[in-house]
């Protein structure tokens, strides 16, 4: 997908005088490095320290380690997944290839490379993901647990190989910094896990080539750092992945310095992009669990390096870690908010291992549990390697004292009820900063479960770049529970990561308790994204009846409406009339409910349409299967209000 000049206009428009001036910065930085690329200084007695204590890996559980192995065992054969791909070609990968088009990115100059334009690149997630290195953590993480140098003879050569193909500032992977921030970090720990490895001192610290990789990826770092508008989980991936290096691999002149400045970063975006309450600011989960990943791992290196950090950077991870036990439903599944793309920070976990509990288990050993956070069940390897680099937490802070529903900061609120309900209701702000580059045109949508099943379900995300049609389909409003009006989005999409007018949500009543005489639990928020109408929803979930009743109103002129449901992908519809009979199954057993829909509107079941798009479910960054999902169409004078009761059976 390449872009127009209207959108570079666009693009334009949303930045601030500092950050244009910034990037004109940038550019002519660019320019001249592109005939007179900075030396690497001489580099004489670098020695890694940074090793993890005696007895850590001894105490990675079995089972952990179990499915470790096998995915290592995996790896070693050639195979892996990216984004729904399966590929074969990972004992010996071209790194320039994707699998998916069949293209291979163009050499030259970095920063000719037009990465977005996928007819000329490929897929860019594609050729990216492996080059982070994730899957050279796995293998050393293996060696580490077994000993057999035949996972770690496998990470060098597959080092080696990615260090004589792309040389500093040549080709594809030297274009994005949170890929170079998300590959130092991965460097960091595959040395610490290869330490036992007899050549790993030759790999890496004795490697004049990994010297020269090493530096320029902090130089690279240093010099064109994400600004302004652009400052959301990209500039934590760099800031960690700068900060790892710089205490692990301290080997440089300027590594003090460098330690200096990315820590600061570090600190003052980590509290940037997150809110008091502790949800991350995109409102996009997974990046929330990103960024907790990547803050963890670089208290890590702090404290494994005894550089002092600043309390305000454990303060918004602790924070983060308790949002993120009040936010789960019954299986520790968080909300599918935003867009989602399954980047992780620190991977040393074989498939199976449950990402949210995994964090979870992490902050358990970090901070410690509070009483009222769900039960963790199952294990990890990275838990027990983190928590034996971070020191104990310092003075103690005050924690909520019960399990918090409403977030006001963010706009989120969990309805909760019997039968394991779970419902998440949003009126927070549109996205982060003044492009919210990750965040969808769902003001006002309803996600809700059932014992961890998706019942009225967030759709996700499937992609970024290179299907147009399909990435405005999925952030699209008609894409969400919510109402659409006049067929427009109640946000003004100005590009695939860009919205050029954000719609305002306010919350104008909560109460996720319910009242004291069984009145059921509420909230009623409204957006005026379709201005001069306003929507306004009303969210009523009764314990006693299990019943969750969802009231639209717009206040406005006469306008077109369509209201949209989407199940999820296990629950079947039998849709007659305004009436549907939804059936499910968990753990063997049949569940099922019943979705009274507004008579008013004139509904239809879609499924698996593409052209256009309607009825899709994406479980993970490149998939999609079809989900039934429940239009309604008709009209408002602005007096009439749609009301929708979901009943649960069983």
């Amino acid at each position: 997908m390449s872009m127009s000049a209207g959108w570079y206009l666009r693009r334009l428009s949303r930045m601030g005088p500092r950050e244009a001036v910034g990037r004109v910065g940038d550019a002519v930085r660019r320019r001249r490095w592109r005939s007179a690329p900075p030396d690497r200084p001489d580099v004489t007695g670098a020695r890694f320290t940074a090793v993890l204590p005696a007895g850590t890996v001894a105490a990675v559980p079995p089972d952990a380690a179990k499915r470790l192995v096998a995915e290592a065992d995996r790896l070693m054969a050639g195979h892996a997944e990216y984004f729904g791909v399966v590929r074969d070609d990972l004992a010996d990968p071209d790194w320039w290839y994707d699998p998916k088009t069949g293209r291979r990115a163009p050499e030259g100059y970095a920063f000719d490379v037009p990465y977005r334009d996928e007819d000329a690149v490929g897929d860019i997630k594609q050729i990216w993901e492996p080059s982070r290195h994730q899957y050279l953590t796995v293998l050393s993480a293996a060696y580490a647990v077994t000993g057999d140098e035949r996972y770690a003879e496998r990470v060098a050569g597959h080092l080696r190989s990615w260090w004589a193909a792309n040389p500093p500032l040549r080709g594809v992977h030297w274009v994005s910094g949170i890929e170079l921030g998300i590959r130092l970090l991965s460097w960091v720990w595959i040395r610490r896990l290869l330490d036992g490895w007899p050549g790993a001192a030759a790999l890496f610290e004795d490697n004049p080539v990994a010297l020269d990789q090493i530096w320029h990826h902090q130089r690279w770092l240093a010099a064109f750092p994400s600004r302004g508008s652009s400052a959301n989980n990209h500039v934590i991936a760099e800031a960690a992945g700068q900060f790892a290096a710089a205490c692990a691999f301290g080997w440089f002149p300027d590594s003090a310095r460098l330690r200096a400045d990315a820590l600061r970063s570090l600190d003052r975006h980590l509290r940037g992009n997150t809110f008091l309450s502790g949800l991350n600011r995109e409102l996009a989960t997974e990046y929330h669990g990103l960024v907790l990943e990547l803050g963890l791992a670089a208290v890590a290196e702090a404290d494994a390096a005894g550089v002092p950090v600043p309390a305000t950077v454990r303060l918004v991870l602790l924070r983060m870690t308790d949002a993120l036990a009040a936010v789960v439903d019954s299986r520790l599944r968080p909300p599918r908010q935003g867009d989602a793309d399954d980047g992780h920070g620190l991977v040393v976990d074989g498939a199976g291992t449950d990402r949210w509990a995994s964090l979870l288990a992490t902050g358990d050993a970090v901070f410690g549990r509070l009483d009222w956070w769900p039960e963790v069940t199952g294990t990890d390897v990275r838990t027990p390697l983190l928590a034996a680099l971070v020191k104990p937490a310092g003075p103690s802070v005050t924690r909520p004292a019960s399990r918090p529903a409403h977030f006001a900061d963010a706009g989120l609120t969990v309805l909760r009820g019997p039968g394991e309900i779970w419902c998440r209701c949003d009126g927070g702000p549109h996205g982060f900063l003044s492009i919210a580059a990750h965040a969808h045109a769902d003001a006002l949508s309803v996600e809700v479960r059932h014992d961890g099943v998706d019942v009225l379900a967030d759709p996700g995300t499937f992609c970024y770049h290179g299907q147009p049609e399909w990435r405005r389909y999925f952030r699209s409003t008609l894409g969400h529970n919510t109402l659409e009006l006049d067929g427009g989005d109640q946000s003004v999409s100005g590009g695939p990561f860009l919205w050029t007018r954000h719609a305002r949500s306010r919350v104008l009543a909560v109460d996720t308790a319910g009242s004291p005489d069984g009145g059921p639990a509420h909230w009623c928020a409204e957006h005026d994204g379709y201005r001069p109408s306003v929507h306004r929803r009303r969210v009523e979930l009764a314990a006693a009846s299990r019943e969750l009743r969802v009231v639209d109103e717009v206040r406005g002129p006469h306008r077109a409406v369509r209201l949209a449901f989407h199940l999820g992908p296990a629950v079947t519809a039998d849709l007659a009339g305004n009436r549907a009979r939804l059936t499910w199954t968990r753990d063997g057993e049949e569940r099922s409910a019943v979705l009274d829909l507004p008579g008013q509107l004139s509904w239809r079941a879609h499924r698996g349409e593409s052209d256009p798009p309607l009825g899709w479910y994406s479980a993970g960054f490149g998939r999609r299967e079809p989900a039934t999902t429940l239009v309604g169409t008709g009209s408002t004078d602005g007096a009439e209000k749609f009301t929708t009761v979901l009943g649960f059976h069983g």
